[in-house]
């Protein structure tokens, strides 16, 4: 991983903290995104002291507004002339309906919207970095998934455990519309499920509590990691595109995913709503 820049979203804590860390193990120049300073500074110290690598960089952002996304873009661009991996982590639970700065669900504006707009933005810098890959943490709780295109913001019956869900099943849907159209390019989109991990997600949330109930049973942040370590770096996965991994293994998702009108209709949705011009946004059809 010598010479590659790789990007990861949600650096400082879970899975995203190891995969920053493994990233740099293997020499490669980090760019943690955090929302927190302090948290991310602590992180980066840790980072590069376990893994001897300086070439450790600290960008922020808050994924809830969409303004920081594009600061987020700006700065990067300005630091770097190409991008190698772009690992989507960040991600978040709420029990409670709660909306953005910009008037969305905040869990579909953080765990959809944000990254599908960081990947478009960045995506020629992926392209200049080809072979290049883009690596989104998904989740089987797209499983519990109920897409409803008239009320994506759940306006009407909130539920936190459909709000995530719906926000993984988006992740799905845009990794197979990616990577349909970056065919070609040198550049692949892939999507993984970490499994049941023993962190801090969801703190604050029943959910989190039933995550520390059960850590004992749950995987490491390592085990959990695995996974996303491998299909940012592994050869083996370098031409591998459009696949949904759990233990570095293809696996099905749900029905709905395969559909290719309910994937570009959720790109064209999501492009209005984050203000990305058809004329901007990847490979247009």
């Amino acid at each position: 991983m010598q010479g590659n820049v790789c990007m990861v979203t949600g650096a400082n804590s879970g899975i995203g903290k190891v995969t920053a860390l493994e990233l740099a193990k293997q020499g490669a120049t980090v760019v943690m995104v955090c929302r927190s300073e302090e948290k991310g500074r602590a992180a980066q110290a840790e980072i590069k002291a376990q893994s001897g690598n300086e070439q450790v960089d600290l960008l922020l952002a808050d994924f809830a507004v969409l303004q920081q996304v594009r600061e987020l873009a700006d700065t990067f661009r300005q630091k770097y002339q190409r991008l190698d991996r772009l690992v989507n982590n960040a991600g978040l639970f709420l029990n409670q309906r709660q909306e953005s700065a910009d008037g969305y669900e905040y869990t579909f504006a953080v765990n959809h919207l944000a990254p599908f707009l960081l990947t478009n933005l960045l995506l020629d810098m992926l392209k200049a970095g080809a072979p290049a890959r883009v690596v989104t943490v998904a989740s089987e709780a797209e499983r519990g998934a109920r897409l409803d295109f008239d009320d994506l913001q759940l306006r009407q019956g909130f539920n936190g455990m459909r709000a995530y869900g719906n926000s993984k099943l988006a992740n799905i849907l845009f990794t197979y519309a990616l990577a349909r159209r970056l065919e070609g390019s040198g550049v692949t989109a892939n999507c993984m499920h970490p499994g049941g991990v023993a962190t801090n997600f969801g703190q604050g949330t029943w959910f989190g509590f039933v995550f520390k109930l059960f850590s004992p049973f749950l995987r490491s942040p390592e085990e959990g990691a695995a996974t996303l370590v491998y299909l940012a770096s592994a050869p083996e996965v370098a031409e591998v595109n459009g696949t949904y991994f759990k233990d570095k293994q293809p696996i099905r998702a749900l029905p709905i995913a395969y559909d290719e009108a309910v994937q570009e209709r959720l790109w064209q949705v999501s492009a209005e709503l984050v203000g990305l011009p058809e004329t901007e946004a990847v490979g247009t059809r």
